[in-house]
């Protein structure tokens, strides 16, 4: 007899998700490809919606049985003083008490104490943990800008990408946003090339931070050596690589990663604008001017990969560059209060907040459960904003599962008028305050 308060789990869990969500049927990208022409106002639009089938990692609970009181489970002396025992008596309750059941346990507390002992095999280690389920989703859009410059990838399984020669956690994924400049060969190059890059490195999975740190700055040095490419252009890059329940996002430039958590946003990165206060101090440290908002005048980010005409100074100058393509990493543990993951170039969140697009991020999953429409529905909501840069979104799922209805407890008799999205808002704007 299962305890009260634990599911009774069966065999039939992973067939039903599997059922309902057709997980475990192949699925494809779907791109629409137009080529980018300066001289034609043609629109540039990708989407695709991958789902990887669930592995039955899931550990059965353990077996958890209620304590029973048997006659031979009392020895000869307790039970003769059991016999002459009298239940002690209850008086009034006091004013805090909040009912009798309270009462009555408390009377059996007295009776056991130092008579009987009830032990419970459950045990919190044997609960199943949380595994994550990568689902995800994005879409691209052109804008009003003559050039398509932003590039992305998204992996929702990274063993099947990879093969198995590599030993890695499981379940892993990878998925990265990158807006380019000057062109589009760094993004390009960068989209290519940075998973390859921390794959080799020597500190994974030692030191997954370490390792991404380093591939970051090899990306940079090895897409100046590329003879073929303009490397003048540049680009931001935004990375969250995840292996089992260990989410590591890095980020140079000001692409932007929020996760949900119950409908809260919780922002994963920092934008690396040039006139925030951190990273004036840093650029002026090493020489540089922020006028306007640039950097030097030239460029609208702190950090990116690429820009090497800014890059390499005089040959007697020895000084660090203020532009600098070193990611900023933030480690995250996941939780079943996780429930998606929003990664999006400097387009979408120039015309929204990160709260404002996790609430409709939110509504549009609990309505269909489609990342790759959620995609979609915010490029929508951004270009209905009036959004004039380039614009790519990824929307990566935890479970498949659709996000479920937070339930506010009512506290007074009066009915609120805000939704629980809202609430979540308007604490976010008061601790902006």
């Amino acid at each position: 007899m299962p305890l009260k308060g634990f599911p009774d789990t069966g065999d039939c869990s992973s067939h039903y998700i599997n059922h309902k969500y057709n997980l475990n049927c192949p699925s494809g990208d779907t791109r629409f490809m137009i080529e980018n022409n300066p001289t034609l106002s043609q629109r540039y639009n990708s989407c695709s919606g991958k789902k990887m089938a669930p592995e039955n990692n899931h550990l059965d609970p353990g077996a958890v049985s209620e304590g029973s009181y048997k006659k031979g489970n009392v020895t000869e002396d307790k039970a003769g003083t059991l016999r002459g025992l009298k239940p002690p008596k209850i008086g009034r309750p006091p004013r805090h008490c909040a009912s009798s059941a309270q009462l009555t346990s408390a009377a059996e507390l007295e009776l056991d104490v130092g008579l009987l002992s009830i032990k419970s095999t459950s045990d919190e280690s044997e609960i199943t943990p949380f595994i994550p389920i990568f689902r995800s989703g994005s879409c691209s859009e052109i804008g009003s800008k003559p050039y398509m410059e932003d590039e992305h990838i998204c992996i929702d399984n990274l063993l099947e990408h990879l093969g198995s020669a590599l030993e890695l956690p499981s379940p892993g994924a990878f998925y990265g946003v990158f807006d380019g400049h000057g062109g589009s060969d760094a993004a390009v190059y960068v989209r290519e090339n940075i998973l390859g890059f921390i794959m080799e490195d020597a500190h994974l999975p030692i030191c997954t931070k370490e390792a991404i740190r380093s591939a970051f700055l090899r990306a940079d040095h090895a897409f100046a050596d590329a003879d073929s490419l303009d490397s003048s252009s540049g680009t931001t890059a935004l990375t969250a690589l995840i292996f089992g329940r260990t989410m590591v996002v890095a980020n140079a430039g000001d692409c932007r990663a929020v996760l949900c958590k119950r409908g809260k946003a919780i922002e994963l990165s920092k934008d690396h604008k040039p006139d925030s206060l951190s990273e004036r101090l840093r650029i002026e440290s090493l020489g540089g001017v922020v006028y306007d908002g640039y950097l030097n005048g030239q460029l609208s980010v702190a950090r990116a990969l690429g820009d090497w005409h800014m890059k390499v100074g005089p040959v007697d100058s020895f000084s660090p560059c203020p532009l600098i393509a070193e990611p900023e990493i933030h480690e995250v543990i996941l939780s079943e209060e996780d429930e998606f993951l929003i990664m999006g170039c400097d387009g979408l969140w120039d015309v929204m907040s990160s709260q404002c697009a996790v609430m409709i991020a939110r509504k549009e999953l609990t309505v269909h459960n489609d990342p790759c429409r959620c995609s979609e529905e915010l490029i929508r909501e951004a270009l209905r904003r009036e959004a004039r840069d380039n614009l790519t979104v990824v929307i990566v799922c935890f479970t498949p599962d659709p996000p479920p209805r937070i339930d506010v407890p009512r506290r007074f008799n009066f009915k609120r008028s805000i939704s629980a999205e809202g609430l979540n808002l308007l604490q976010t704007v008061l601790d902006a305050n």
